[in-house]
This record gives C-alpha cells, sequence and structure tokens, in this order.
C-alpha cells in the first residue's frame, strides 16, 4: 500500500463531503447539541471544567460518526461506482486507509469549534490545561476507532440505513458495555471494563496518557480495518 493511493482516497472524500450542505448541518447539529450541554451546565455550576462536555462526548460520536462515515462504501456500491474504484490501479489497503482518514479528518474538523469552550473557561477561571488536551487527545482516537467501524458497517451494505445502524449498534455497545458490569460475575468484571471505550476515553480525558488506552483505540481501529480489507477483497 501506498500512503500516496490513501491521501488521493482521503481528498476525494473530503472533498465530496463539503461539496454537499451534509457536512455543514452535522456539524451545526454537532455544536448545538454539544454547546447548549456545555453552556448549561457551565452556567448552572460555575466550574471552570470542560468534564460535562466530555462525558456527554461518547455518546454523541456514537450517533454523529456512523452518520458521516455510513455513505462511505454504500453510496458507491447503490450508484455503481464501487465497481470502477476496485478496477483502479489502487490497493484495497490504501482505499480503506484512505476513507478511514477521511472520517477522522471530518470528525476532528468538527471538534476544532469546540475549543471555543475551553478558551471561554480559561478567560473567567483557572483552566487545568492537562485534562483539556487529553480530552481532545482521546476525541480524536475515539473519533479514529468510530469511523473504522462506520467504515466497516458501510463496507457490509450498500444501503446506507442499514449502514449506519449496523455501525451505531457497535459504537453504542462499544461505549456502554462498561455501565452494566454490575450484571456481570466479579471474573469477568475486568475483561469487559477494558473492551468499553468510554473506560478508555475517560482514563485520557483526566489527563493520564496510559498506553493501554492508546493501544486499545488501534486496535479497535485495526481489526475494522482488516474486517473491512477483507470483505473488501473478497467482492473484489
Amino acid at each position: 500500500m501506498k500512503f500516496s493511493e490513501s491521501t488521493s482516497i482521503m481528498k476525494k472524500e473530503l472533498m465530496s463531503y463539503f461539496a454537499t450542505p451534509i457536512a455543514y448541518i452535522v456539524i451545526t447539529v454537532f455544536l448545538i447539541i454539544t454547546g447548549w450541554f456545555f453552556f448549561s451546565t457551565f452556567f448552572l455550576y460555575g466550574q471552570a471544567e470542560l468534564r460535562g462536555f466530555f462525558q456527554l462526548l461518547p455518546i454523541v460520536l456514537s450517533f454523529v460518526v456512523p452518520a458521516v462515515t455510513m455513505r462511505l462504501f454504500s453510496e458507491e456500491k447503490n450508484i455503481g461506482s464501487f465497481e470502477i474504484l476496485m478496477t483502479l490501479p489502487v490497493s484495497t489497503e490504501g482505499v480503506v486507509v484512505g476513507k478511514l482518514l477521511a472520517g477522522t479528518v471530518f470528525v476532528s474538523v468538527m471538534l476544532a469549534p469546540t475549543l471555543f469552550y475551553a478558551i471561554s473557561v480559561a478567560l473567567v477561571g483557572s483552566l487545568d490545561w492537562g485534562p483539556v488536551l487529553g480530552g481532545y487527545l482521546g476525541a480524536v482516537l475515539l473519533g479514529g476507532a468510530f469511523s473504522a467501524i462506520g467504515v466497516f458497517s458501510s463496507s457490509l451494505s450498500k444501503n446506507q440505513i442499514i449502514a449506519f445502524i449496523i455501525g451505531l449498534a457497535i459504537c453504542l455497545v462499544l461505549v456502554l458495555i462498561d455501565k452494566f458490569l454490575f450484571f456481570l460475575p466479579a471474573p469477568l468484571l475486568n475483561i469487559f471494563e477494558y473492551l468499553g471505550a468510554d473506560y478508555h476515553f475517560r482514563n485520557i480525558s483526566k489527563g493520564i496518557i496510559d498506553s493501554r488506552d492508546i493501544l486499545y483505540f488501534l486496535s479497535v481501529i485495526a481489526i475494522a480495518l482488516i474486517g473491512t480489507t477483507k470483505i473488501l477483497e473478497e467482492r473484489r
């Protein structure tokens, strides 16, 4: 796989995102939801922190990222350009990684305006930038993992709604799995806790950069990309 292949695919997908109103609508809705939650809790409790914003972020991204990525392969299959894409002199891995990068960059662009929340807090109080920087690093890793899941889901069906539902279901399971640990026997607690994306995101958003948390997100990305590549290779 040549990295230039992936960057070409990424640029193509990003151009198609921002060539339509959909990208701007998604970003606007995301900012309205997170902004309302942030400012309502900020003025209610008057605390100079972004803890509430980062607590909300995994569940919001569980809905937003599958909605953004559901078209990446499904649309091409639906309109017939998927066959043309697969006959081009590009590797399957290059196509998959390129679409993953497009989804991750889009999530990063969507998150960028929320830095205004941190600046607002810093202007009125003493903000601890460690957890903030950790939170944004975790958000990008979480967005990359969810984008990989979205790419995988999109490769399963030419119907975008089905791709969205599959991606949403997987993301929600990863976010909520550690919320139901009290139903499990003690020997399984640590295993299922480690499987929870929200558990690892919370660790990083506290400003604690642990290689195990980063490895978790990279593992989710790798597994999803391998699965997507296998599916596409079989159809190629």
